[in-house]
């Protein structure tokens, strides 16, 4: 039975098998094998001593049924018996040892493909995360890794069991009757037809699952999460969603039904040419054995070697679409690893001078990277990739903020503000000029250096799934109990956090969202508080808080930011009257730099902004 699913599944593989594949994947899949090659020499000498052994069992059972018909040796046939059972128990046990072989080489192999696409997955840009779709990826690291892995195993065990008991078989059925081998021969045509035309069938109604099971999976992640639900409940459409997956669950249900049918006809059918051949081995072995050119032994051993000759024929058959299969799945795990990292590390970088940090900006141009640089189709799931970017963003941006200075960003939406801030922490490289901490191009800086100078707090507060505690350290793995709970208070949130049951040990949920959004946002300014950087950077940090969140924010952030080196986007107008230097940007260039006072005076671009964003806050401030 697992033998005639094994050959159905390689006949579905048939149907999706690739038309070619990139020149180098085995060599590269082999780079990957190479550090397992003893477990695979073990496992490959294991396999080839089961395939002897199952092609000398039926031989041994010829051997007693010609004792029994001669009527002499009982105790040969007890020998024969005891090495029967022998066989048996050394196949057992070899049986074991080589699924401990495989198994460690098929976890060891997911175990080096996971952490090697993980990693460099952690090294892509944002601009990689911004477009690719997170399912897309997640089916790299665990379907066709896994794929890949099985695929691997289960072909190389069973090309070499194949191969060797073909030829064993083959050879001795020829050895003991070329007639009946011949005549048995002729019903394998019938024997793989069945496989090749159910296998199309069955490959096209598992694309089918697949797809549709691919948009439940869509559906209930994002209807899961707790900004999804929301949305379903404000607009009050949980119905509608409800029966939209019904009719994609039934649908499944549907090629589920089909897919058990095609599969009983299938194997009801191969059984019935087994039953043939078997006969047909019966009826001209017996013939010969009555007419005395057999000995019935021999049409005994001639029926079991059968079945060790049919089924290695037919895999064998599929054997290239097997290896193509396999191959497929790590060439989709190498075209995720062969995405160039357009931020790296240099081989001498350098950490950031002890002291107050300065940020300057020279002449600083970017654009953002077109969709070729940073993803792929597949991993976003559009036929082809936008071929929009690469247009300049940024234009000849020059300041510079002094140690402890605040430097204020204020501008349009869209105007290129939070794309200034970002070139900070290096989540992008500028394409012309440079961003310089302390005096050190951030280019020539570790990555390690910029994340101890560099804190950043934006607009969306995001929190992992995990404790208060684990969130608050992520920033600083060593950080004490007491400096955990200095961070709180500074941010405003120690009385909270004391008061709720599991203290430090609540978990805050799905992105933060057990909190409010002024808690959610206090407690990343509690982490930035535990980091200590040298360097704060605002990107709307209180852009979306009701105004008492704001109020208790601001106070928080006054200690964030006291004798650090800041860059703000600005949303109040007390963080603008404290800044050092206004930066007005628009249209990614810095049309106007001053003081709040100086600019307004100017009456330029900052008055207008100030008139329209600034003039309802008079109080707060």
């Amino acid at each position: 039975m697992d033998n005639t699913w094994m050959l159905l599944r390689s006949s579905m593989h048939e149907a999706d098998a690739p038309k070619g594949l990139h020149r180098g994947t085995v060599r590269r899949v082999a780079r990957f094998a190479r550090p397992h090659w003893r477990r695979l020499v073990i496992f490959l000498l294991l396999t080839v001593v089961a395939a002897f052994l199952a092609v000398s069992t039926p031989l041994l059972a010829g051997r007693v049924v010609d004792v029994i018909v001669s009527g002499k040796g009982g105790g040969t046939i007890v020998v024969l018996a005891l090495i029967i059972a022998g066989i048996a128990i050394a196949d057992a046990g070899i049986g074991l040892a080589e699924r401990w072989q495989s198994a460690h080489i098929g976890e060891g192999l997911i175990f080096d493909l996971r952490r090697a696409v993980f990693e460099h997955v952690q090294r892509m840009p944002i601009a990689f995360f911004t477009r690719t779709r997170t399912g897309a990826l997640v089916s790299r690291l665990n379907n066709d890794v896994i794929g890949a892995q099985r695929t691997f195993t289960a072909t190389l065990s069973g090309l070499v069991t194949n191969v060797i008991q073909l030829v064993l078989s083959l050879a001795v059925m020829i050895t003991l009757s070329w007639q009946v081998t011949a005549m048995a021969l002729v019903l394998l045509p019938i024997f793989v037809l069945p496989a090749r035309r159910i296998g199309r069938k069955m490959a096209t109604l598992q694309r089918a699952a697949a797809e549709h099971n691919a948009v439940m999976t869509t559906q209930m992640t994002e209807r899961f999460s707790a900004p999804g639900a929301t949305l379903v409940k404000l607009f009050g459409r949980p119905q509608v969603e409800v029966d939209d997956f019904a009719e994609r669950a039934s649908k499944v249900r549907d090629i589920g039904v089909r897919t058990a049918m095609l599969t009983r006809w299938f194997m009801t059918s191969l059984m019935l040419v087994s039953a043939l051949a078997l006969a047909l081995v019966y009826g001209l072995g017996g013939w010969l054995a009555v007419g005395g050119e057999l000995a019935p032994g021999t049409v005994v051993a001639l029926a079991l070697l059968l079945t060790r000759l049919y089924t290695p024929l037919t895999a064998l058959a599929n054997v290239r679409v097997d290896v193509m299969t396999a191959l497929v799945s790590f060439e989709r795990i190498f075209e995720v690893l062969d995405i160039k990292p357009m931020i790296t590390e240099r081989p001498d970088a350098r950490t950031v001078p002890d002291g107050p940090a300065s940020v300057e900006f020279r002449d600083v141009r970017f654009a953002y990277p077109a969709a070729d640089k940073v993803s792929l189709a597949s991993l976003e799931e559009v036929a082809t990739l936008d071929n929009r970017g690469g247009e300049q963003v940024l234009h000849g941006v020059s300041f510079r903020a002094e140690p402890g200075q605040m430097i204020a960003l204020v501008g349009s939406s869209g105007a290129g503000k939070s794309t200034i801030v970002s070139l900070v922490p290096r989540l992008y490289d500028v394409d012309s000029g440079s961003v310089r901490l302390s005096g050190v191009d951030v280019r020539e800086l570790s990555f390690d250096s910029v994340r101890d100078v560099v804190g950043v707090v934006t607009q969306d507060g995001h929190l992992f799934h995990d404790s208060i505690r684990a969130n608050l350290v992520y920033a600083r793995p060593e950080a004490t109990e007491e400096e955990v709970w200095d961070a709180l208070t500074r941010a405003r949130l120690g009385e909270l956090v004391r008061g709720l049951p599991d203290q430090l040990d609540t978990v805050v949920g799905e992105r933060g969202y057990r909190l409010s959004g002024g808690e959610r946002q206090r407690l990343t300014i509690a982490r930035l508080l535990l980091a200590r950087p040298r360097v704060v950077v605002l990107d709307e940090a209180t852009a979306h808080l009701d105004s008492e969140s704001e109020v208790a924010v601001a106070e928080a952030l006054s200690d964030a930011l006291s004798g650090r080196t800041s860059l703000v986007i600005a949303h109040r107008l007390s963080t603008v009257r404290a800044a050092d230097q206004i930066l007005v940007v628009e249209a990614g260039e810095i049309v106007e730099r001053g003081r709040h006072e100086e600019l307004l005076a100017a009456d330029g671009r900052y008055a207008d902004l100030y008139r329209t964003q600034f003039a309802d806050q008079p109080a707060a401030a």
